[in-house]
């Protein structure tokens, strides 16, 4: 006679509700996975090893905060007192070696034409003097009686785009509205230069 067939016991996840082999494929793999290094190693086996990466990396990261290096020559690459100083410089630089610049505090007005005849003035660099962009745009659009927006610009930096050709107008509204803009910050871009408005 055969022997009847045993049930078979399944892990499931008690964060997800789903047997441990499906984990991945459920809502909150990453919120999973400590469960699964501790209660199912054998199945994910590549968390088990990223589990071990990350806590090597943490380990090495403290031995340096501490002054001890990780590589051969420990004695010839320790921290020495004046060395902190040329550490701060490495972190404000760019990909390359390049030193980020601080960018100046200037408001650049640019008049764009489109289909021929409709013109757009873009406001740019107000928001470098604290002045909150979605509130200068709402003054605009009601000063010149026009529609103001803001938006990303090419560079991914928010812009004010006001519709209609009131570049000139605008430099007197910016230095009565917010007295923190001066006027011999406000430039204006006349054939691909930048010309001061002042």
């Amino acid at each position: 006679m055969a022997e009847k067939p045993q049930p078979v016991k399944v892990l499931y996840c008690p964060i997800c509700s789903l047997p441990a082999e499906y984990c991945e494929f459920g809502p909150d793999f990453e919120k999973c996975k400590p469960w699964l290094i501790n209660n199912a190693p054998e199945l994910y086996p590549h968390l088990l090893k990223e589990a071990n990466e990350k806590e090597a990396e943490k380990v090495s990261e403290q031995l340096q905060s501490v002054g001890i290096s990780s590589g051969a020559d420990g004695a010839a690459s320790a921290a020495q007192p004046g060395d902190t100083s040329s550490s701060k410089q490495e972190v404000k630089r760019l990909p390359g070696g390049k030193i980020k610049k601080k960018e100046k505090q200037e408001v650049v007005i640019e008049k764009v034409v489109r289909n021929r005849r409709k013109c757009i003035t873009i406001v740019r660099g107000l928001d470098l003097f604290g002045i909150k962009l979605s509130d200068a745009s709402k003054k605009l659009g009601k000063k010149f009686a026009t529609g103001a927006s803001v938006v990303k610009g090419p560079t991914e930096k928010e812009q004010i785009d006001v519709q209609g050709d009131i570049s000139y107008d605008i430099v007197e509204f910016i230095t009565e509205t917010w007295p923190v803009v001066p006027e011999t910050a406000i430039f204006f871009i006349e054939d691909g230069k930048k010309v001061p408005a002042a």
